[in-house]
């Protein structure tokens, strides 16, 4: 999975008006916990683009004067209209202890229904897993080869390795849709 480095700086006071004072300064509060002690630092806004506006997952290299730990992003709080970026919540990864992440899906293979003129529809473009932490994918991969038009794949179709997918079997991950063209052909030669 990829690293990414952010540096934070420790937050002296914490509280509702200095976390507004924070977002003034174009810096956005955090919290770490998941280890020994729960940290509350602050990092500036720019260092999440990388981050959080990816479809990738990444392992956070945390650099908080000095300290650093290794994490994931548990939540991100966005403002409700103008979308900027409130709180980051991040989930210390400790050897062995499994934890719980949403990982991006990568279609493989050639869809036959797609190739006959169907289009692919993606339902869920990320899956919640279950993994240590030196286990969790990139990415899951799901094999489209053998949808036609008309199908789905779901979630307990997809093969897994050192890792559980908690998403509802039953969901839907794409399904190939028939464009209505290609309905008027197929009830034209009935």
């Amino acid at each position: 999975m990829k690293s990414l480095e952010i540096v934070g700086f420790k937050r002296a006071n914490l509280g509702k008006t200095d976390a507004k004072a924070l977002r003034l300064d174009a810096q956005v509060p955090c919290v770490l916990y998941g280890g020994k002690d729960t940290v509350h630092f602050s990092v500036p806004a720019i260092l999440f683009r990388e981050l959080l506006y990816t479809p990738e997952a990444h392992i956070v290299d945390l650099n908080v004067e000095g300290d650093t730990y290794r994490a994931i992003v548990q939540d991100a709080q966005f403002h409700p209209v103008n979308e900027m970026l409130l709180h980051v919540d991040f989930l210390e990864l400790q050897e062995g202890k499994e934890v719980k992440m949403d990982i991006p899906v990568k279609y493989v293979g050639v869809s036959p229904g797609v190739l006959a003129g169907g289009k692919l529809v993606s339902k869920l473009r990320k899956l919640k897993v279950k993994a240590a932490a030196e286990n969790l994918p990139d990415y899951v991969e799901v094999n489209i080869s053998g949808l036609e038009l008309g199908k789905s794949i779901k979630v307990g179709a997809v093969e897994t390795n050192n890792y559980t997918i908690l998403t509802n079997a039953q969901a839907p991950i794409a399904t190939i849709t028939i464009p209505r063209a290609l309905k008027g052909e197929m009830a034209a030669n009935r």
